[in-house]
């Protein structure tokens, strides 16, 4: 599926490789909060980053879905990691598990290195925003 929105993308630029610089879009917004890496009960079953990743992602998909969204929704991810080096060394299973869970629908997103997560266990937490595009209603002339 496309995604109902447009990305933003100046033509003088390097393309954007697994994530966007902009994107536009109208319609009712939808907002996660942090979503780390543990189960529908709150506890991690793993200390791998990218598999701790891979459930936060999952758990973002969830919340949207409660909201009638999926991940063609997502007009932006921000992605708060303990271990910058941990990250960019996961960047292949990353990609896949992203592509297994988004698709090939890449957002605006930002990644920020922190000191700490509330989660003693958590390698990272990711905020998501999504925007559900309003049902089109027919004009008088296509009634």
């Amino acid at each position: 599926m496309s995604s109902p929105h447009e990305t933003l993308h100046p033509k003088n630029w390097k393309p954007a490789i697994g994530y966007a610089n902009g994107m536009a879009a109208s319609g009712r917004m939808v907002f996660t909060g942090g979503m780390v890496g543990w189960n529908a009960d709150q506890e991690f079953e793993t200390d791998d980053f990218a598999a701790q990743t891979a459930q936060a992602l999952r758990n973002i998909v969830a919340v949207l879905a409660e909201a009638g969204a999926g991940p063609e929704h997502l007009v932006r991810l921000t992605w708060y990691v303990t271990d910058k080096r941990a990250y960019l060394d996961s960047l292949r299973d990353l990609g896949r598990a992203y592509k297994a869970i988004i698709g090939r629908h890449y957002p605006a997103m930002a990644l920020v290195q922190v000191v700490a997560l509330v989660e003693d266990r958590a390698l990272v937490e990711i905020e998501a925003t999504a925007v559900i595009p309003e049902p089109a209603f027919p004009t008088a002339s296509q009634s």
